[in-house]
């Protein structure tokens, strides 16, 4: 910029305002980057507990292969290359408690022959299942920050494949599995806390594993957290921890910096806010700059659930098991007054060295439930008897893995247990919800709005602007925000 650099303050430093802050300061912004929490990375986290590190975000990231794509955006952020990625045969191991068992494997040709074998019964829906992964290997991904030339080349390409992704859209996971007869082949699609959401993004993923472009990066989401922050620091860029905004700023219709919780105010040429999406509106605005259409979304729109993680550091080298495992329970789990659970998710973090000291494993079960107010209000109002419940289903969960893996009860060395109210406590995000708006049939796979009616010199990034959110989302609707500011400024956007 060849006058004075003008100053962005983004507000939430996860992965879409870290992404942003990194575009806005190549573009030659002053930027200033504001994180409630001790460090960068919002929902994209994991913490240590003794010798273990439990990881709560990543399973893998889209763009880590360098010839696939969205290579090429994580290299305008960070050094992608540097990463480490591991690819796993087997996504997910299906078992029941009487052993059966259904290998999902990450290969389409594996996957088909594996679905093949153990349910013959249903080769006509298995066929069209993998053909349609086949199909959306190649598939371009819509660019949100892209001009109209670009998007409508990548329209073009998808032309074709646009019956299909229509179909599949309008679909969502658990009715999909309904047109399965293998009780475990339905249990793949139609159980769990994502059961609602459009069956197109579970084939948009084994596509991608597929294409051996989703790979698990050595060191989980905080490897990539920490590189796009290392690039924010090289940049010259500030980033401030342990600080809460409780407003945005505003004159004559305009954004004009952010007040702090403790008082201070902070001025800005432009605001990004890729903070939590009801937080934005209704409390640092206060809901002054909201329509009809922008009530309907937070009053209709699913939120992906909020969780429980039971975290295990286990005294045993468990590389034998799967690394990602459900297990289909003889009776339901009762996780809170509304929730119970047919099945468990497992992961077994022994292909990450970063998790455990050699011979010892980090174990993770993740627990999805939409009751958020009952551990937000256990939390606050009872925390005795919060205590006891954490521990209840702590207990449950080990028993669960310790039939599956006998013995490995008495090898826990560490548990630890957080709840929805942890998630909010940390996070702010509404509803505790782990990732922002839920892809269902309804809502499809279109972005909403970056800009709020009526309000000039602030944008919007992250999953509240993203159905489907995860790093990936980040990185490209904080890329999409900072373009939009770069056109109103007329300064080269630098991709």
């Amino acid at each position: 910029m060849t006058q004075q650099a003008r100053r962005i303050v983004i507000i939430g430093g996860g992965i879409a305002g870290l992404c942003a802050a990194v575009y806005a300061r190549k573009a030659g912004y002053e930027v200033i980057l504001l994180e409630r929490h001790e460090s960068p990375g919002g929902l994209a986290t994991r913490w240590q507990r003794g010798d273990y590190v439990f990881e709560t975000c990543l399973h893998w990231l889209l763009g880590s292969d360098p010839e696939g794509a969205l290579h090429d955006e994580w290299r305008e952020v960070c050094d992608i290359d540097s990463l480490k990625f591991l690819y796993h045969e087997e996504f997910v191991r299906v078992e029941s408690q009487d052993g059966k068992a259904l290998h999902v494997f990450s290969d389409v040709d594996w996957l088909e022959a594996e679905l093949l074998t153990i349910a013959p019964e249903d080769a006509e829906e298995i066929g069209n299942f993998t053909r349609a992964i086949r199909h959306l290997i190649d598939l371009p991904i819509p660019d949100p920050s892209a001009g109209w030339p670009e998007r409508g080349l990548a329209m073009l390409r998808m032309l074709p494949e646009m019956p299909l992704l229509w179909r599949l859209s309008h679909v969502s996971a658990e009715d999909y599995g309904k047109r399965f007869t293998n009780p475990l082949v339905r249990r793949f699609f139609g159980e769990g806390g994502s059961a609602r959401m459009s069956v197109l993004a579970l084939i948009f993923s084994l596509a991608w594993m597929s294409a051996r472009n989703a790979g698990y990066p050595i060191g989980g989401s905080r490897a990539v957290v920490d590189l796009v922050a290392d690039r924010f620091a090289s940049l010259g860029g500030t980033l401030r921890c342990g600080a809460l905004v409780d407003r945005i700023l505003v004159e004559d219709d305009a954004a004009v910096g952010v007040r702090l919780a403790g008082g201070e105010t902070i001025a800005a040429d432009w605001v990004i806010s890729a903070a939590d999406g009801h937080a934005t509106v209704y409390d640092l605005l206060g809901g002054a700059y909201t329509d009809e259409s922008v009530d309907q979304v937070f009053e209709t729109f699913e939120t992906f659930p909020s969780y429980l993680q039971v975290s295990l550091g286990v005294a045993r080298d468990l590389s034998a098991e799967p690394g990602y495992l459900t297990i289909v329970l003889d009776a339901p789990l009762v996780l809170d007054p509304a929730t119970s659970l047919e099945q468990l998710s497992f992961r077994l973090f022994h292909y990450d060295p970063t998790c455990a000291p050699a011979g010892k494993t980090a174990v993770t079960c993740f627990l999805p439930t939409q009751n958020f107010a009952y551990w937000a209000g256990l939390r606050e109002k009872d925390d005795e008897q919060y205590r006891a419940e954490k521990e209840r289903v702590a207990r449950a969960v080990i028993a669960i893995l310790d039939r599956r893996v006998p013995g490995v009860a008495s090898a826990i060395e560490v548990t630890d247990v957080s709840t929805p109210a942890t998630v909010m406590r940390l996070t702010g995000n509404w509803k505790g919800s782990m990732e922002g708006w839920l892809m269902t049939p309804e809502t499809g796979f279109g972005g909403l709005p970056m800009t709020l009616p009526g309000l000039h010199r602030l944008v919007r990034a992250g999953q509240w602007v993203q159905p489907g959110g995860g790093l990936p989302g980040g990185l490209m609707t904080g890329r999409a925000a900072v373009q939009a500011i770069c056109r109103e400024d007329r300064v080269p956007f630098p991709a």
